[in-house]
């Protein structure tokens, strides 16, 4: 019998923003840390330096899944944004997106067969990966789309991977969740920064402006559609309280379970969002000017929004949530929280930033 009181945890991408709002909760844990970057000090029993976007870290996985005796693997290291995480080869980003999820999923899979003890998988996919626009309200069997915005794309390929593999990891249950945007006071990516005008980039006219404080304009095509197209958003401190939640739950018997993760309520409008953070919007001809401008900002390194992100950034992808909801019953008002309009609020609240790290969420 182990010496080990508590059940472990692995996490990979701890250090990232995520997997910091989810260690104070995981208190009954001993949690094992893995990740390129150090994270601060506290919570975690130990942690490892690993690279996932490498083939040799399977191994490693391997001999760190059967020293800890671990129960369970929450998978969050995933670049969202290449300029935070500083990695901006597109091959290196999916060496370590999809075929670092891999290679996570290969490593529970051979130990389990030889006599291994994890019973629960935990992966972050994305509502990206379903396209930049939904034909209303989208279920957790809808048809993946992902296209242009390489982290989308390499969402919607290791979501592929999770449920191709889920059938192979033994008596282990896979909880594939699919999170709309991460908002929250403490999330830095380019896509929450878009939405609050804070996405500078590195160059003299974006260190110029962020300086100054001076937030970028809504930038958005003629037409009242796409001021009344729609976001929804997650929270979060409730992502993390949805993975604690499921960590406690008693062991599943299920192979794979797939869940679409949204605020509670209405979805709101682009022209809501404008309004609540006190934005300008600016409208042009069409879709090919706001590219336009987004590829001029992204060349001058004034913008950290890559033009790829246009579609992401005027479309209207919508998730059905009822799944979520049944699946949590009595505890969804204690998990889920915030609603859209407060979760898009709290992206203006103060608080220091997180640093960014290959957990990227």
């Amino acid at each position: 019998m182990s010496s080990i009181s508590k059940p472990t945890v692995i996490i990979t991408g701890v250090s990232g923003n995520l997997g910091q709002r989810l260690l104070p909760q995981l208190q009954d844990f001993r949690v094992v840390g893995v990740d390129l970057q150090s994270p601060p000090a506290g919570h975690l029993a130990q942690f490892e330096r690993m690279d996932l976007g490498r083939e040799d870290t399977c191994d490693a996985l391997v001999q760190l899944l059967k020293k800890t005796e671990a129960r369970a693997v929450v998978h969050l290291a995933f670049i969202v944004d290449p300029l935070q995480s500083g990695v901006l080869d597109l091959e290196r980003m999916w060496q370590i997106n999809v075929s670092g999820t891999a290679r996570v999923m290969e490593a529970i899979t051979e130990v389990n067969r030889h006599g291994g003890l994890v019973d629960t998988f935990i992966f972050p996919s994305s509502v990206l990966a379903y396209g930049n626009e939904t034909a209303g309200p989208v279920r957790e069997e809808n048809p993946l789309g992902a296209h242009s915005l390489p982290y989308a794309i390499h969402t919607q390929e290791a979501d592929d991977v999770v449920r191709f593999r889920a059938g192979n990891l033994g008596a282990c249950t896979t909880y594939l969740l699919r999170p709309h945007i991460f908002t929250g006071a403490s999330m830095q990516n380019f896509l929450v920064n878009a939405l609050r005008g804070t996405a500078y980039g590195d160059g003299y006219w974006g260190r110029k402006r962020e300086a100054a404080g001076v937030r970028f304009p809504m930038l958005l095509p003629y037409g009242e559609k796409y001021l009344y197209k729609r976001l929804q958003f997650v929270h979060v401190d409730d992502m993390a309280r949805l993975v604690a939640h499921v960590l406690h739950r008693p062991v599943a018997t299920n192979n794979l379970v797939v869940l679409n993760v949204a605020c509670r309520g209405d979805a709101i409008t682009y022209q809501t969002c404008a309004h609540l953070s006190g934005r300008k919007i600016i409208r042009l001809p069409g879709r090919w000017a706001c590219r336009l401008a987004l590829s001029w900002w992204w060349k001058t390194k004034t913008s950290a929004v890559p033009p790829e992100a246009l579609p992401y950034l005027t479309g209207s992808y919508i998730m059905n949530t009822n799944k979520l909801k049944s699946f949590l019953g009595t505890h969804y008002e204690q998990v889920i929280r915030y609603t859209n309009e407060q979760a898009f609020k709290d992206c203006f609240a103060e608080q220091p930033r997180t640093t960014a790290t290959l957990a990227g969420v």
